[in-house]
């Protein structure tokens, strides 16, 4: 009866887990499937049960349902649940079976599954004579040890509860590079003031700038005892959260011994306990008091419970602070743990330790290589931790000077360059699991952790190689935007007002200017609206020039919603020619919003003066007839009797001219007349329109960070070139201006520049234009 209970049950999780593996992969291969939708109402529950596999389709429309917005792209990346996976799953199902058969047998079971995990955690890890709790939080254990040593230390804290602690306030101590919360989650737990929080910062001046000063400590602990407290409880770290530091555990464990504190250690380099080269930093974390283990994420087990090994000799003291427990469930909370641990086995769990720290190790090396990249390392080098970042005095050391001239105290800069270079990375690379950490004192740096990740994305030495060739990629095109920041504001001033840079250290790119509007007779939020307006589409034009820089709109963070945001550019990059095209399109942009409300507002004012005229028209024709002609019956007979030849006035509109004019000259001469018009445009660059050429690309004959410079009379003909002016007015340099027209233009004809090709503005109005020829363009407002 069991055997075919355990078969079914393995044959159930066996077969969800592949519905839910399959769907994700249609999910990732794009594939449209109907899904409930996130504002879909619940229903009522249907009188028919369901099968298991409509089920578990159910269950994946619900857990992928948020991947599926429109609004934003899938981000649902579910863990690749293996054969070891499926272990750990099946000990849950097992632990709720289990917890259904009678007590006695339930009992013996949970005691060998007790016992056999305990011996095989402590002869793995190195940690003699101790026992396990079990616990889903991984902060849990620390809490439980805590109220050990206050039983331990109070004995009158079971009968008086808080009242025995009066006497002595316990101090907690702790590093300052403990991971964030963990002190004001262990103080709510324990009822504990903050002020029985201490927490010892690291050292500055002498060794690593994680690690704890146990000097400091030692003073901080005669203090307190002066002061009347009580140390309890001293947590040290064996590879911080942030940098994978070790803290001197040995003499922080001679120091507790001589103040008997209870010395507790967390940490992920705890999980190097398993190899058989362990660093002496590390190894003495066996001889502490307590120490927590997560080996569902140094293993890649889901929902595999985190164990606090302890030593204790008083098993009463163990159950009151909750160590130990006599409920069933709390019992069966290592089976999952326990089926894993049999399935990988001893060699299987070590050698998926070492995967992880050889991959550190072939990234610490293949860094080295490049010039411009700074690690931050232990100096006995026992953390499976890489902590890096793009440094600026290295990349000038190596770079040949690049940098020279940029500000090496602008560190909000450099942080936010090395945040970017977390998120293409992450992009690029996913399954090296890369993320952005910020120390204190240092500033942004990467974290490649692949004891916490590594099994559970799979990483391999290709992704080590390939993260390091996608960083060799990324780095120098921040070197070069670091180096050609400092002339684009140099550059951007120069065209002030026209131009106005926007400070503003968190955008990783070459910079942001806005472009303001020259209509001075616009107030308040219309003047806004209309430099949004412009902006937008300034960046739309830039967007679909021929080059390799991004302009954007910033971030979805970004309040500055009427800037150009400038991205990463290479060194080949000519800043002047991209201010000046910036400004001329800018200009060229605002002349086209002018262009269309100037026709608006000529239109509208020729259809008023038409009205007019045909009223004047109307009333001139009563009093040529007379009164007796407009009678409906009388001027019948009239006209029969003495016809009256009258004749009609026609107009026409000059939509080029904007004036009413009349069609008499027209219709007399059979000519038509027209008026010159022609309407003064910028221009951009004649060099950008040329097919086959980059936009903003330096010459390789033009020395680097340099223009060239001539006289007045050869920058005018450089000017009659290209198409615009570049003679400064006023100290500030002008904007483009279209070229002189010296021949007579008619209204249908359309203004070009020097390349022959007609400028934005004037685009639209070509197709009406070539429709409108001598007859069609003659409106007349009569009816004729």
């Amino acid at each position: 009866m069991a055997d075919s209970v355990l078969t079914e049950m393995g044959r159930n999780l066996n077969e969800a887990v592949r519905i839910l593996q399959d769907r994700q992969r249609e999910l990732e291969a794009g594939s449209e499937i109907g899904h409930l939708g996130r504002t879909s109402i619940p229903g009522p529950l249907q009188a028919d049960g369901q099968n298991i596999e409509s089920i578990f389709h159910l269950v994946q429309n619900l857990l992928c349902d948020e991947a599926q917005d429109e609004d934003r792209p899938s981000h649902c990346r579910m863990q690749n649940v293996g054969k070891q996976g499926h272990v750990a799953l099946l000990g849950h199902c097992l632990t709720a079976y289990v917890s259904v058969l009678d007590k006695e047998r339930v009992r013996r079971f949970t005691t060998r599954i007790l016992s056999d995990t305990t011996l095989w955690l402590r002869r793995l890890f190195r940690y003699e004579n101790g026992s396990a709790f079990f616990h889903e939080d991984d902060r849990e254990g620390v809490i439980r040890v805590c109220r050990l040593v206050i039983h331990a230390q109070y004995e009158e804290f079971s009968s008086e509860g808080y009242a025995a602690l009066s006497p002595a306030q316990p101090v907690i101590y702790m590093s300052a590079s403990s991971r964030p919360g963990l002190g004001q989650h262990l103080a709510s737990q324990l009822g504990f003031p903050l002020s029985s929080l201490c927490m010892v910062p690291c050292n500055t001046v002498f060794g690593s700038q994680h690690q704890m000063d146990v000097a400091l400590l030692d003073k901080l602990i005669k203090e307190d005892i002066e002061a009347g407290k009580l140390p309890l409880l001293l947590i040290a770290n064996a590879g911080t959260s942030t940098a994978g530091h070790t803290d001197k555990l040995a003499r922080l464990k001679e120091l507790c011994e001589q103040y008997n504190m209870w010395l507790h250690v967390e940490g992920v380099n705890l999980a190097t306990l398993a190899l058989d080269n362990v660093s002496s930093s590390v190894k003495a974390a066996t001889k502490c008091d307590s120490m927590t283990l997560t080996l569902g994420q140094w293993l890649g087990l889901p929902a595999i419970p985190a164990v606090t090994l302890y030593r204790n000799e008083d098993p009463a003291l163990s159950l009151t602070s909750g160590l130990t427990s006599s409920q069933p469930s709390e019992k069966l909370r290592p089976l999952p743990l326990w089926l894993s641990l049999q399935y990988l086995g001893n060699d299987g769990i070590v050698q998926k330790i070492w995967h992880a720290t050889d991959l550190s190790k072939q990234l610490m090396e293949r860094l080295k290589t490049l010039g411009s990249i700074k690690t931050l390392v232990e100096d006995d080098l026992s953390s499976p931790v890489v902590v890096f970042r793009f440094s600026q005095e290295i990349g000038t050391a190596s770079g040949g000077g690049l940098l020279e001239g940029y500000s090496t105290g602008e560190r909000e800069v450099l942080d936010t360059f090395n945040r970017w270079l977390g998120e293409k990375l992450t992009q690029l690379v996913p399954a090296c699991g890369v993320d952005v950490v910020e120390l204190e004192d240092e500033g942004v740096y990467l974290r490649f952790n692949p004891l916490m990740t590594a099994a559970v994305l799979g990483t391999q030495n290709e992704d080590v190689a390939a993260l390091v060739d996608k960083l060799s990629v990324l780095v120098p095109g921040v070197i070069s935007t670091l180096c050609l920041r400092k002339e684009f504001q140099q550059e951007a001033q120069c065209h002030s007002p026209i131009l106005s840079l926007i400070e503003d250290v968190s955008w990783p790119g070459l910079g942001i200017v806005r472009y303001n509007t020259q209509c001075g007779e616009m107030l308040g939020d219309k003047k806004m609206q209309e430099g949004n307006k412009i902006n937008s589409e300034l960046i739309k034009r830039l967007q679909a020039l021929e080059t390799n820089i991004n302009f954007s709109t910033g971030s979805e963070f970004e309040t500055l919603n009427d800037c150009v945001f400038v991205g990463m550019v290479t060194e080949d990059l000519n800043v002047s020619e991209l201010l000046h095209t910036m400004a001329a399109l800018g200009r060229e942009v605002e002349e086209n919003s002018k262009l269309f409300e100037n026709m608006t507002e000529v239109v509208r004012r020729g259809i008023l003066e038409a009205e007019l005229q045909l009223q004047k028209d109307n009333e001139q024709k009563i009093l040529d007839e007379g009164l007796l002609r407009q009678l409906p019956v009388v001027s019948s007979v009239l006209n029969w009797l003495s016809p009256v030849q009258s004749s009609v006035k026609g107009r026409t509109f000059n939509l080029a001219a904007g004036s009413l004019d009349s069609t008499e000259p027209t219709y007399s001469t059979k000519i038509q007349i027209s008026k010159l018009y022609a309407p003064d445009t910028p221009t951009t660059p004649a060099r950008g329109l040329q097919v086959g050429t980059k936009f903003f690309q330096r010459s390789k004959e033009v020395e680097p960070n340099t223009l060239p410079r001539t006289d007045q009379a050869k920058e005018g003909e450089d000017t009659a070139e290209e198409g615009f002016d570049t003679t400064a007015i006023n100290g500030t340099p002008s904007l483009p201006i279209s070229p002189a027209v010296n021949e007579e233009k008619h209204p249908g004809d359309v203004v070009s520049d020097q390349t022959g090709e007609s400028p934005e503005y004037l685009k639209e109005f070509e197709a009406a234009s070539s429709e409108r020829q001598l007859e069609d363009e003659m409106v007349d407002v009569t009816g004729r």
